[in-house]
């Protein structure tokens, strides 16, 4: 008797609604088992994870704050992928964008006014943008493979940043740290709320961009351009659309929207630019990306549960002692769980019997 995956002629319909759902209640079981076999309750760790930040206002302020550029990300990464554009190089191109918009604030400190920070969310996403279109060249211009192109451009960048906080644009009175001068007051994306909590407007940023790019990829023709490309590139061609011009349309606007989330997350979490300005959310956003289908709708949802996960990381670190590898763990867990879940949508699985007895070819 062996396990056989049979493909089915048409989606399960249902297993595309209920997968995301599976895929955490499988994601949940196997930490339980991890946290017990680390010697730690599960009862207690799955509270620190998903129970625990919520339950009072400044975390929850933390959660749009962490929750913003994921979605950002996973939103432009969305248009990658339906048009089978594979850009694994999202973290990247979020340490360009911020870079190229902290130039202002650091470079220029004595601009001041209403439209600095205008500047630098425009110089954010053009940073981004002209960062992602470089894998974008090469494959159209050379069919390089993107996703190995766009993953080293990863590291060029995160060696770029390290490299100009230490050395040109390190602060001059900051006493040798590796840090740029931290951002005047105008050069702060400022909080939704005062007084609450410090929840910057890159979190309005990321619901209203997933709203429109769900709009675009549903009720446009250039929705139904990256659809058609997407899954079919041949049919794309009888139909007039062009497998180049997609290529640049889907990795500027991934390229894009990573370098407004990279400028927001300096200009409204962290204030100025440092060695590290992410914890891996270009990474995490393909995680994001998937587990909401595809779907800009969809993403928001997952971006805030992927979210939580960072955040119930930060409170298991505390509260029963785990090491800050175990949320790394926990997210690859629920991307494999989401990626097997997905193969029910497009297999059945079918039991066959084997006769014994019968000789090996």
């Amino acid at each position: 008797m062996r396990i056989q995956l049979e493909k089915r002629a048409q989606h399960s319909a249902i297993f595309s609604l209920t997968s995301p759902l599976i895929a955490l209640a499988i994601t949940a079981t196997l930490g339980a088992i991890m946290f017990l076999l680390l010697g730690k309750s599960p009862t207690a760790a799955l509270y620190s994870y998903f129970i625990e930040p919520l339950t009072d206002m400044w975390s929850i302020h933390e959660l749009m704050i962490k929750a913003a550029p994921l979605i950002l990300i996973a939103t432009g990464l969305s248009i990658c992928f339906l048009s089978n554009n594979w850009n694994i190089g999202a973290e990247g191109q979020f340490i360009l964008g911020g870079i190229f918009g902290s130039a202002l604030p650091i470079l220029y400190p004595e601009f001041t006014g209403p439209m600095v920070l205008p500047l630098m969310l425009i110089m954010g996403v053009i940073g981004g943008a002209a960062y992602a279109t470089i894998p974008a060249f090469l494959k159209a211009k050379f069919s390089t493979n993107e996703i190995l192109s766009s993953l080293m451009l990863v590291y060029v960048a995160q060696l770029f940043l390290d490299w100009l906080v230490r050395g040109p644009w390190r602060n001059p009175e900051g006493f040798n740290f590796p840090e740029s001068r931290s951002f005047h007051a105008d050069a702060i994306l400022p909080e939704i709320w005062f007084a609450s909590g410090r929840a910057h407007w890159g979190f309005a940023f990321a619901i209203i961009i997933a709203v429109l790019m769900w709009f675009v990829l549903n009720k446009t023709l250039k929705g139904f351009e990256v659809r058609v490309l997407g899954l079919s590139p041949r049919a794309g061609r009888f139909a007039g659309f062009s497998e180049n011009k997609m290529i640049y349309t889907a990795f500027i606007v991934a390229g894009g929207l990573a370098g407004l989330a990279g400028i927001s997350e300096v200009s409204g979490a962290i204030g100025q630019l440092r060695p590290v300005i992410s914890p891996g959310y270009g990474f995490t956003a393909i995680i994001v990306a998937f587990l909401g289908r595809l779907n800009p709708l969809g993403i928001i949802a997952a971006g805030l549960i992927l979210a939580l996960s960072y955040l119930g990381g930060e409170a298991a670190q505390i509260s029963i002692g785990v090491s800050n590898k175990v949320s790394a763990v926990f997210q690859g867990l629920l991307l494999f769980s989401v990626l097997a879940c997905d193969t029910l949508i497009h297999y059945k699985i079918k039991i066959v019997k084997t006769m014994r007895g019968k000789a090996a070819l």
